[in-house]
């Protein structure tokens, strides 16, 4: 019956490739959505869904209900866009100025609205609920996964399920990641406050711009000196704003970065270093400082269980040559705030495409992917929600029924 569905999901191809382009050309950036939710909020009360709008603020939740007594699974994807230029030269490039779907959640949310229109029309032979999670506002911190939570959009849940479709994967490529999937990704500014003065007289100051380049190479220690080497993290420094002219010592300088981890000893090993370095580097040239540390989403833990679930379906449905186990990255995602609460796994869809110039990285002004990658979204998703509420008794081979 799975290929059954399969099919159904071919056939709205065209429909959801419709979805994907309107959103495309009419793109909404983070916590700026408001066409997009009505749109999707729409489209799933058209399916007799119970939906909830404005959850955590702007976000939408379908629930579609089975006929018989089961689990509950939850689907999310995203839907806000970038503050980015379109410079792609095709029809359906972005109509708004400045603003761009330049990471797939155009994409994402088409794939997961035709999942719920092919479920939603044998919702009677379903054994449990799906939740149907669109989030607002991935891409800025905070982001719309944990408002969303708060305002209970996994009440109830049992597991989760999310993807993302990548450039840098081929076309018809999945690629699945056990155990820890993205870092977390946070971010801190240190003010050094000194005393300025003419750049003649420095003997007269106590100037911020030595202090915070020395600051600059003292933290560069942490993560060699003090980080577990079995343990992987990254401090980045990428903003020294300080003075304005070349004879003129400033009062201030400011520093900005970011720090990636991925387990939460590490994580709070680096924020506390950086604050004893900054402080101490300060006092020893004079300085004082100010130093703020903001934690962004937690790094992705894939479940181990759901992760062979979904790589199993996947390999069934493509073949095992298609599917690969992939590498952890360094990018952080806010879906990490929904594993924090339950079970789940989030995998990644090859949309890369030389032949359509689908060949740009994520956030790039001329980024595309190709759009048959929300089939594949789409059919692993089917797959392992069916599979999950069955107990593991439905598998494309050999299903007998829902």
């Amino acid at each position: 019956m799975i290929h059954h569905l399969l099919a159904k999901l071919d056939n709205l191809y065209s429909e959801m490739v419709d979805f994907r382009r309107d959103l495309h050309m009419y793109p909404e950036i983070s916590f700026q959505e408001e066409m997009t939710p009505k749109k999707i909020a729409a489209y799933l009360e058209k399916l007799g869904l119970e939906v909830r709008t404005g959850v955590g603020g702007r976000g939408v939740v379908g629930l579609l209900r089975g006929g018989k007594p089961g689990k509950t699974v939850a689907l999310r994807a995203d839907f806000d866009a970038l503050p980015i230029q379109d410079e792609k030269e095709i029809e359906y490039k972005s109509r708004i100025p400045g603003a761009m779907h330049a990471c797939g959640h155009d994409l994402h949310t088409a794939a997961l609205l035709g999942v719920a229109k092919v479920l939603s029309e044998v919702r009677e032979e379903i054994s449990g609920n799906v939740v149907f999670v669109h989030q607002f506002a991935e891409e800025l911190t905070p982001g719309g996964a944990k408002p969303m939570i708060e305002d209970g959009c996994l009440d109830g849940v049992d597991i989760i399920y999310g993807a993302h479709v990548m450039s840098t994967i081929p076309e018809g490529k999945i690629g699945v990641c056990e155990g820890y999937a993205s870092t977390a990704a946070d971010e801190f500014e240190i003010t050094v406050q000194g005393k300025g003065g003419h750049g003649s007289q420095p003997h007269l100051t106590v100037d911020p711009l030595v202090t915070g380049c020395q600051l600059v190479l003292n933290l560069q220690q942490i993560v060699s000196r003090r980080v577990d080497p079995l343990k992987s993290a990254v401090l980045t420094v990428g903003a020294i704003n300080c003075g304005s002219a070349p004879n003129v010592i400033p009062d201030a300088a400011v520093i900005k970065g970011t720090v990636r981890t991925f387990d939460e000893e590490t994580r709070d090993l680096i924020e506390e270093a950086i604050g004893q370095i900054s402080q101490s580097t300060c006092n020893g040239a004079g300085a004082s400082c100010d130093y703020m540390y903001v934690r962004d989403a937690p790094s992705m833990w894939n479940d181990p269980d759901e992760t062979k679930r979904v790589e199993e379906m996947a390999s069934l449905l493509f073949g095992e040559e298609r599917v690969e186990r992939i590498s952890p990255m360094t990018g952080s995602e806010d879906f990490a705030y929904y594993q924090k609460e339950i079970p789940g796994t989030y995998f990644f869809v090859g949309g890369g495409n030389p032949d359509i110039q689908a060949i740009y990285p994520h956030h790039h002004p001329k980024f595309d992917v190709d759009e048959r990658a929300m089939l594949t979204i789409g059919k692993v998703f089917i797959a392992s929600v069916l599979n999950y509420l069955s107990d593991g008794n439905i598998v494309p081979e050999k299903e007998s029924g829902l």
